[in-house]
């Protein structure tokens, strides 16, 4: 499975950005799929992610500002982010976990997201 992340970049504070992942050659379908994060000295953690379903789940630390959606027949999840802050400046990764006899979990290279207060 290929994850391709794009939207990244520089956004003053109380700004917004769109991230788009969008998964490709897997045979067996896609489960849940997410975005975490990873701020410099910090430990990765998940900022949301969503089932082929469409239920979501968020860090508290983001509830109310981003919003992740899903476009199944794509295979591309969205992160709408706004009312951006400089503790949400981090390298965003896509995640994507592939379904059927060889389940796993995928990770995309990593997007920048850097907020200027």
């Amino acid at each position: 499975v290929q994850l391709q992340a794009s939207g990244g970049g520089l956004v003053e504070a109380g700004g917004s950005l769109r991230l788009s992942c969008a998964a490709s050659g897997s045979g067996f379908g896609i489960g849940v799929m997410g975005w975490y994060r990873q701020a410099p000295e910090k430990e990765r953690e998940l900022v949301a992610d969503i089932t082929s379903g469409g239920i979501t789940n968020y860090a508290d630390s983001v509830k109310g500002r981003f919003t992740i959606s899903r476009d199944n027949a794509k295979n591309t999840i969205y992160l709408q982010m706004n009312s951006l802050n400089p503790d949400d400046t981090a390298v965003y990764y896509c995640v994507a976990d592939q379904l059927g006899p060889y389940p796993g979990r995928y990770w995309g290279k990593g997007t920048q997201v850097t907020v200027s207060s």
